[in-house]
């Protein structure tokens, strides 16, 4: 299996600072997310890294929650998190532009994800893959456009 990636960009029009503050409130996700339903910290947890969160997600074909963990954590600038043992990395990157900020979303499916993922679907792991990385493509789009809207509406 090769590596996956994907990102995508939206320029939004409020200061990196304000624009972090949204995108880094874990528990908010399921209002941008088309498959992430909800969010919540561990206790104690406030989004620094090395934090954990639990994420429930929805697809019509199926139902599951994962474990993440906080691995950049700079206002204005970047907030990621790996899910699971370093299955995936999901994260926002936030640059400063005339009229706003430009807000990358980006997505990358880990060397330790394959492994993962080799031991769980034995000869259908490409084929779930090649899956979750549609799915990337396809979310990070709607998943930015929403974040634009709510951020923009103040």
């Amino acid at each position: 299996m090769g590596s996956r990636t994907h990102s995508d960009s939206i320029v939004v029009r409020v200061t990196p600072e304000e624009l972090y503050d949204l995108v880094s409130d874990v528990p908010r996700t399921g209002e941008w997310s088309p498959v992430c339903r909800a969010c919540w910290w561990d206790e104690g947890a406030s989004g620094q890294v090395g934090d954990w969160f639990t994420g429930r997600n929805e697809t019509p074909a199926r139902t599951w929650e994962t474990r993440s963990q906080v691995v950049a954590a700079e206002r204005g600038r970047e907030f990621a998190w790996q899910v699971g043992a370093g299955v995936v990395r999901w994260g926002y990157t936030l640059e400063p532009v005339p009229g706003g900020t430009r807000l990358t979303e980006s997505w990358e499916f880990l060397p330790a994800g394959h492994d993962v993922f080799r031991e769980r679907y034995g000869d259908q792991a490409e084929a779930q893959v090649a899956d979750r990385t549609r799915a990337a493509r396809e979310g990070i789009p709607a998943t930015l456009a929403a974040i634009k809207r709510i951020a923009e509406a103040g």
